[in-house]
């Protein structure tokens, strides 16, 4: 199975800290028991710096909250300087992403009055490792992923940001936030989730054959192992993005603190994430999700192929589909023509933003409401 992991040079994903600017070197890869654990902080790079309007100590706070099993994770709050915020948005990320790669849309979703409130997932960037190959991603179970989210807004969240709360997702983060919506009603009053992660696309192996391979390593003890060798992605063979600069960018945090990137997943990982996907993708979840969604799909999508959040998009009465014609997996990170488009359907969605409702701002052929 073909993995897409960042080039030589990766994307530094750093961000300045509220105690320290100078982030760990490669040693310092956050596990159980590191003294590293007990200095949170953000990693900038000059390419990369914390957005102007919350880089004052002041508009942000790092820190670590306790998920489930005890795992410490890495999370920060953004504040804008409005008087009155206009709300919170829970951000989430995808694999193999961090707090820093979000600097960008931190500053943009703060420039339109809201906060902003993100965390990474355990056993990537910021958050506790699982293995001891640390650059493995890996999961034991999948609720793990859920219980964090609950756990985050629970003990963060509601406490110390500003209501209303509206959550933004990408990838694995939008599996996550779909498997959790049936009981987000209370707590969330709309989601965006972008190339939500329901199936996988563009492997030597069909999505099914990686499905029945990682469950066969989990089954007999070998789900620790990855099913795949880290390959370097350079930019002409990225699948991500076709936006140079971003690209770069987001290749050199990891370059400069690579002890926030990952290599392949495990076997596990696949085997927990598969039977998420099985999971959601079923008429009576997603029958049971009361928040209204926004679903935003990019159409050249070859990890998560458009198709497949089309057919999500059937069985979702509560969603609205974009598609984002010609672009890649991560909109948030693509060339600006793509980006504005997700960006403006997030104002016209989001309450309290410049943009009218999305239903009235698009129409016809621009949209299927299911």
């Amino acid at each position: 199975m073909q993995t897409q992991s960042a080039p030589q040079r990766q994307d530094s994903d750093t961000s300045a800290s509220t105690r320290s600017a100078a982030g760990p070197g490669p040693r310092d890869v956050p596990r159980a028991g590191d003294d590293t654990l007990l200095r949170p902080r953000l990693f900038p790079t000059p390419d990369n710096p914390i957005p102007p309007a919350v880089a004052d100590p002041r508009r942000h706070t790092v820190g670590f909250f306790t998920g489930a099993g005890g795992r410490r994770l890495r999370y920060a709050v953004f504040r804008s300087g409005d008087a009155a915020a206009k709300g919170t948005v829970v951000l989430l990320h995808g694999r193999n992403e961090s707090i820093e790669k979000y600097f960008e849309m931190v500053g943009d979703l703060v420039a339109r009055g809201l906060w902003v409130a993100t965390f990474d997932w355990r056993g990537q960037a910021g958050s506790e490792r699982l293995l001891k190959q640390l650059r493995r991603g890996h999961v034991r179970r999948f609720s793990d992923y859920e219980e964090d989210l609950s756990i985050f807004l629970e003990k963060i969240v509601l406490p110390d940001t500003r209501l209303p709360f509206f959550l933004v997702a990408h990838s694995m983060g939008a599996l996550v936030a779909l498997a959790q919506a049936p009981r987000l009603a209370t707590r969330i009053d709309r989601m965006v989730l972008n190339a939500p992660f329901v199936a996988l696309g563009n492997q030597r192996m069909s999505h099914g054959k990686i499905g029945l391979l990682s469950a066969a390593f989990s089954l007999f003890g070998l789900g620790a192992l990855a099913l795949s060798k880290e390959q370097p992605m350079l930019f002409p063979q990225n699948l991500v993005s076709s936006d140079p600069v971003r690209y770069a960018r987001n290749a050199e945090i990891a370059q400069a603190h690579p002890e926030l990137a990952l290599g392949p997943p495990s076997a596990r990982w696949l085997h927990e994430t598969f039977r998420a996907i099985r999971r959601v993708t079923r008429r009576e979840h997603l029958t049971r999700i009361t928040v209204p969604t926004l679903l935003l799909a990019p159409t050249r999508d070859r990890l998560v192929p458009y198709a497949a959040i089309e057919a999500l998009a059937r069985n979702f009465r509560a969603a609205t589909l974009i598609p984002i014609d010609g672009a890649r997996h991560e909109v948030f990170q693509e060339d600006d023509r793509y980006r504005a488009q997700a960006i403006a359907a997030i104002d016209a969605f989001i309450p309290g933003s410049t943009g009218p409702d999305v239903t009235e701002s698009l129409s016809g052929d621009d949209m299927l409401v299911l």
